[in-house]
């Protein structure tokens, strides 16, 4: 079983002028620690005006940052906002093509539509038809990371011309697809689109396991039919992390930030009252976190041995990674690099040591279920040569000659003398 970590950049108030620098600078700090240490994955979210919650509206400029400072993590969206108002599938695509070729290929393209009202009626998303949105993007975000050109497209959400999107990504025929799910529906959607499934839901290894045969049984099944053009397998789960050799001590680290982040998500989600520019989020919690009630990722809270009994339920029930939730509440910086370091000498090792011999069982187990679900996928047909069109500038078209023409550009000779002829 592999491992990441998630990065929700949560900043409850009080704010100083300085409290978002930090924010961001202990975050790239942390993740390079972790990439030393051997963690695999990182997952960066994408969330809007959700003041406290999350301050991560970039994350592909976060992601870009942390691939100067990393060699070895994978760099995941987690994930990506696909209805065409928060993000154009070709802006998306080239994002991501980007950032590919910037990590050496570290790219990991987690998916998916939104869900509060804070983001969906602040860019006039229709909450109705957010999934078949998120799905027409990402369809087409996918053809064109790998079509040369682009064919154009006209949909329900949007529409383009032929294009040739630039550049294209490192890993072919683009990075590794995922789907974010939080519940079972969307955990076998997921499955019949040959993605990922980061379940963002925190479930008891009895349960998971259900869903884990039943996410595998829809891959090696005629339901597998892939958006994208690759499969991509796996199952991550989220999971609380503090890491002490004093359980007491791991508690009082780690245990008010995790409790803090179900809190602010149903914040935005279910229950709170949210006026712009006034969040009461770190408040509200004050009041109530003695009552929270904990849930099967506080395990995730311990001693070593703690944390090591409560990964390998998931670890023997087939889930494929877990990824921790540490930087969430009012969690000090120090005590969230002790806690990984500590992971990394005592615990990392013993599941990396299983994993390899997993991952090897596990390619050889689902190659041929792949490759029939590839050859079931029905493609954007590539453009024949003759079908290709021309682009004329603005300037030679018929009542157009001053489009296009900038002070700048008609001082260049050759440009002042074709427009003058």
């Amino acid at each position: 079983m592999k491992f990441g970590l998630f990065y929700e950049l949560q900043l409850p108030k009080p704010w100083t002028d300085g409290s978002e620098h930090k924010l961001f600078n202990d975050a790239l700090d942390q993740i390079e620690l972790a990439d030393q240490i051997g963690i695999e994955h990182l997952w960066e979210v994408e969330h809007h005006f959700l003041e406290e919650y999350s301050h991560s509206s970039a994350p592909e400029v976060f992601l870009a940052a942390c691939s100067q400072r990393t060699k070895r993590i994978r760099l995941g969206h987690g994930i990506n906002l696909m209805p065409v108002n928060y993000n154009h599938p070709a802006r998306v695509a080239e994002r991501i093509a980007t950032l590919d070729l910037v990590s050496n290929g570290r790219v990991e393209w987690g998916t998916g539509e939104s869900g509060t009202a804070v983001e969906l009626e602040g860019f006039n998303v229709d909450p109705e038809k957010k999934t078949a949105l998120w799905r027409e993007a990402t369809e087409q975000a996918a053809n064109m990371l790998t079509m040369t050109p682009y064919p154009g497209f006209a949909g329900a959400s949007f529409s383009m011309p032929a294009r040739n999107i630039v550049p294209k990504p490192f890993q072919k025929p683009h990075p590794p697809m995922w789907m974010a799910c939080s519940k079972r529906e969307s955990i076998h959607r997921a499955a019949r689109h040959g993605l990922g499934a980061l379940t963002f839901a925190f479930v008891e290894p009895e349960l998971a396991q259900k869903w884990v045969q039943e996410y595998y049984d829809i891959i090696k099944s005629p339901e597998c039919v892939p958006l994208g053009h690759s499969v991509n397998a796996n199952v991550a789960v989220v999971s609380g992390m503090s890491c002490h050799a004093d359980e007491d001590e791991a508690l009082r680290r780690g245990l008010d930030g995790f409790r803090f982040f179900g809190h602010s998500l149903g914040y935005y989600a279910v229950y709170g009252e949210y006026r712009p520019g006034r969040s009461d989020v770190w408040e509200r919690f004050q009041e109530i976190k003695d009552t929270i009630s904990d849930n099967v990722g506080r395990g995730g809270l311990g001693t070593p041995d703690q944390v090591r009994h409560h990964l390998k339920r998931y670890e023997d029930i087939g889930v494929d990674q877990v990824i921790f939730v540490q930087q969430s509440g009012a969690n000090r910086h120090e005590h969230i690099c002790d806690s990984l370091e500590l992971f990394g000498r005592e615990l990392l090792p013993e599941f990396k040591q299983r994993e390899a011999e997993k991952a090897e069982k596990k390619r050889h187990e689902l190659e041929p279920y792949i490759a029939a679900a590839l050859e079931r996928k029905v493609r954007m047909p590539a453009m024949k040569e003759e079908e290709i069109p021309t682009v004329l500038p603005f300037a030679r078209r018929q009542n157009t000659v001053d489009i296009g023409l900038s002070d700048r550009e008609i001082q260049i000779p050759a440009v002042k003398q074709r427009a003058a002829s």
